[in-house]
Parts: structure tokens; sequence; C-alpha cells
């Protein structure tokens, strides 16, 4: 039932795009292939149930905020309304670790993601034996795979300037966290 649901879900979600439709569409089908593989790894973990999609949202959106990723702030945010988030939970992700509005699984679970996203990546091993008392081997692959491909779709994005959709629009919507540090490139003297 969760497989239908979140099919639902998703489609309703995307029906309410009302604007930039065609954007990250209009990239994949200058690659074909890219779009299909794309498009293959969306329907494996659409279809991967054995994690509560709330957790995979959670994770996500905590993700594509780390990011900025606007597009996927968007969907997102309108997917975490579609599985049950509260308005709480999406707002208080910047936050999470004081925050009441999470259980202390769901706490672990937006650490993971937090932990996955940063670069290099950090804390990975004692989140995940933590997580392996609360999850199985299964869910915790489904997590992480969650995570590795919200990181790629949010960089993508980003890359070819998808814009958001307005997909969350009348929502509460997630924002972009605030950077704690910038890595950008600078010009090197006389280049």
């Amino acid at each position: 039932m969760r497989v239908v649901n979140r099919i639902r879900g998703y489609a309703k979600v995307v029906g309410q795009a009302r604007r930039n439709r065609g954007d990250l569409a209009g990239w994949l089908g200058r690659r074909p292939q890219i779009g299909v593989a794309t498009l293959t790894y969306e329907t494996a973990l659409l279809f991967s149930n054995k994690l509560d999609p709330r957790l995979k949202e959670l994770a996500e959106l905590k993700t594509a905020g780390m990011v900025a990723c606007q597009f996927c702030l968007d969907i997102g945010s309108a997917m975490a309304h579609t599985s049950g988030l509260t308005r709480q939970q999406i707002t208080d992700l910047p936050r999470y670790r004081t925050s009441d509005a999470y259980t202390e699984l769901e706490k672990l679970v937006i650490a993971f993601a937090e932990a996955m996203t940063t670069t290099p990546a950090v804390e990975i091993d004692e989140l995940r034996d933590t997580l392996l008392t609360h999850l199985s081997k299964a869910q915790l692959t489904e997590l992480a795979a969650s995570i590795s491909w919200e990181n790629q779709r949010a960089r993508l994005n980003q890359a070819l300037g998808v814009q958001p959709t307005g997909m969350a629009d009348g929502m509460v919507c997630a924002m972009p966290e605030p950077r704690t540090e910038h890595t950008g490139l600078k010009a090197q003297p006389g280049s």
C-alpha cells in the first residue's frame, strides 16, 4: 500500500506544477541515456518501500536544504506534505537537534542525511551503527540510497539551473539552509 500511496502523492505533486514545467525534462531530453537512467533510479526508489516514506522525505528535504536546490525544496516540501509531515517538521529542519517536532529516530535520520551531505562526509560510522539499532540493513540501505540520490538530484538541478515549479505553492516550504563555509573556486593571481 505504501507504494500506491507514494505514486499517488508523487502524481498529485507533479500535477501541481504551475511554471517551469519542462526545465528538467528539457535538459534530460538532450541526453536520452541520462534521462532513462534517471527515470530508472527514480522508479527503483519509488518502489523501494521497506523504509517509512516519512523518514525518506525528512532525509531528502534536509539534503535539499543543505545543497540549497530550490527545485528540490519545492517538490520535496510538497511530497513531505503528502507523506504526513507537519508544518513544524518542515520548518524546523535547520534546527532539528533542538526541536520537539521529531522523534529520536527522525533526528537520527536527519543527522545521517546531514553527515552524508557534508563534504567530506563525517561521523557516518557511529550514526550508521546507531541507526542499525532502529532499522534493518535493508531499510538503512534504502535510506542511504535516497540521501545519495537526493545529493545527485540537487546538484544536477542546480548545475542546469532548474527552477521551482510551484508544487509547494500555498504550503509551508522548506528553505535553503544558511551556508557556514564557502568553498568555491577562486581565480588564482595571474590566471
